[in-house]
């Protein structure tokens, strides 16, 4: 693909990518029934388990600027079955993703014509009440979006630029004239949830951060890799972490947590407030800001389908790129068509839960992928070493895991945390201390390796830990189909494949 994007461009990518449901939508449903105004701390912890995620992705994208992101990533470093999975979870993480946003659209863009969400949506009586209310508005954004998206990258990146720039001055607006009609006795009851409040929000408002990953898909039309993705991804997420904190700082001390609207938060606390023209300033710009969410989600999920059918693991295809855009077209419009399907059907509070779990999962296969990266070269990493690796890698996953189960088991005992996370922490001592590392980075890499990757695996796992029953069901049940399509052989590695053509078959 044509290399035509800089640091600059990639910053407001991710700016475009991340600001968007989540804060506008997600904010108000957690602080109402999870977090309260301690719904601040819930974007903290999310967004230092996002900058962590963001420092592996960041050192893969520089070694391997390639279109296929974390599937690309743990290709290499775990072999094909493991990027299988992810590539399935990659996938299913952008169609909702897509499909969250598309919808968040129409209940902004109702609150900006004085109507209810739901009036803009056809209630199917007949169907499961999560899936009864059909989004049109959704499905035709959506086809907007499809077809801006296959014209060019760059005109994308314009478009991002001019509109994301808008975006922020109207979070300014938001945050300034907000705190002009603050009342600090809204904060007063600051965590009526308490600390599980505090993280089961979190796990939630991962989607809010959910899209960066998307800018990581573009290294291969980056003009300087080593360069622009550090600073592209890593300025992206600092910018995003602080306004999504000022924002939700700020419509805590509006509204008392209790008042706040679960569908358009912001809008309706200016009405509120008295502020009812301000309402329409704020429902703007969330649509605008969710309009630039679906467009870079549209560029990032067609990269990531381009790569994978690539190796041949999906029709090849879904890899064609157009001659005369320079993007893959096939790729665009099977995302899109997918992701609206979804939208029309399915309700945000589903698919805000599911998309999670998914993001939560890749992260945390990014993070211990690059520890095999540093620690494990084929050929070169003497059998003890490697065995010591795998040592510390199990101990890792496994008080991590621990820690997620006891606490989403209601555990209150110090004792529990206290064994989990001191196996964790001898674990990690241990890689650094005992295993030597085979491999480092040419240009960029993560600091403190092994402690930060180490870190976001236990943060993303306990994260996890938090989430509800039913949305991991519904994973499970996607896991279970992407390994029957695995295992009866609907699919040909590229490895595969390309030895059968040497063989002239």
């Amino acid at each position: 693909m044509k290399k035509t994007l800089s640091w600059w461009d990639l910053i407001w990518f991710g700016i475009g990518a991340v600001i968007g449901a989540g804060i506008f939508v997600l904010t108000g449903q957690e602080a109402r029934d999870s977090a309260g105004p301690a719904v601040i701390l819930s974007y903290v912890v999310s967004g230092v388990s996002a900058m962590l995620s963001v420092f592996c992705y960041t050192e893969f994208a520089v070694e391997i600027p390639v279109a296929g992101g974390s599937f690309a990533y743990l290709r290499v470093e775990l072999g094909d079955f493991m990027a299988f999975i992810a590539a399935g979870n990659i996938l299913l993480e952008y169609v909702i993703g897509g499909a969250a946003v598309a919808r968040s659209w129409t209940s902004y863009f109702a609150t900006l014509l004085n109507h209810h969400p739901n009036d803009f949506r056809i209630h199917a009586a007949s169907l499961n009440p999560d899936y009864s209310r059909l989004d049109p508005i959704a499905v035709a954004v959506i086809a907007i979006v499809c077809l801006a998206a296959v014209s060019s990258t760059k005109a994308t990146s314009r478009f991002n630029y001019v509109a994301s720039i808008v975006h922020l001055a109207i979070i300014v607006f938001i945050i300034i004239a907000g705190l002009t009609q603050a009342n600090p006795k809204n904060l007063s009851d600051f965590t009526p949830f308490g600390v599980r409040g505090v993280f089961s929000a979190s796990a939630v408002l991962f989607f809010a951060y959910v899209g960066f990953d998307a800018v990581s898909t573009m290294a291969e039309e980056t003009k300087n890799p080593a360069k622009d993705i550090p600073l592209g991804l890593v300025g992206a997420m600092a910018i995003t972490t602080g306004c999504y904190c000022l924002l939700a700082l700020t419509l805590c001390l509006m509204q008392p947590y209790s008042q706040i609207d679960p569908d358009a938060p912001f809008s309706v606390a200016f009405q509120a407030i008295g502020m009812d023209w301000a309402k329409y300033i704020v429902a703007f710009g969330a649509l605008k800001g969710m309009t630039t969410v679906l467009l870079v989600s549209a560029v990032g999920q067609a990269r990531y389908l381009t790569h994978i059918a690539r190796t041949h693991m999906v029709p090849p295809w879904l890899a064609e790129v157009h001659a005369t855009t320079g993007t893959p077209v096939n790729a665009t419009v099977v995302m899109l068509v997918a992701t609206a399907v979804i939208a029309f059907f399915t309700s945000l509070g589903i698919l805000s839960n599911l998309l999670s779990i998914s993001t939560l999962f890749i992260f945390m296969m990014v993070a211990v992928a690059l520890l095999v990266r540093r620690y494990y070269v084929s050929g070169q990493t003497n059998d003890s070493d490697r065995n010591k690796l795998i040592a510390a890698l199990v101990l890792i996953l496994a008080s991590s895991m621990a820690t997620a189960a006891y606490w989403a088991a209601g555990g209150m005992g110090w004792a529990g945390y206290l064994v989990s996370v001191l196996v964790w922490l001898l674990a990690t001592a241990f890689l650094w201390w005992g295993v030597p590392q085979a491999r480092a980075p040419q240009t960029w890499g993560v600091p403190l390796v092994p402690w930060l990757p180490s870190a976001s695996i236990a943060i993303n796992t306990f994260l996890l830990g938090s989430i509800d029953g039913p949305s991991f069901v519904r994973f499970g049940i996607w896991t279970a189909l992407l390994l029957v399509y695995y295992f009866f052989g609907l699919h040909a590695s590229y490895d595969t494949a390309k030895a059968a053509s040497n063989d002239g078959v």
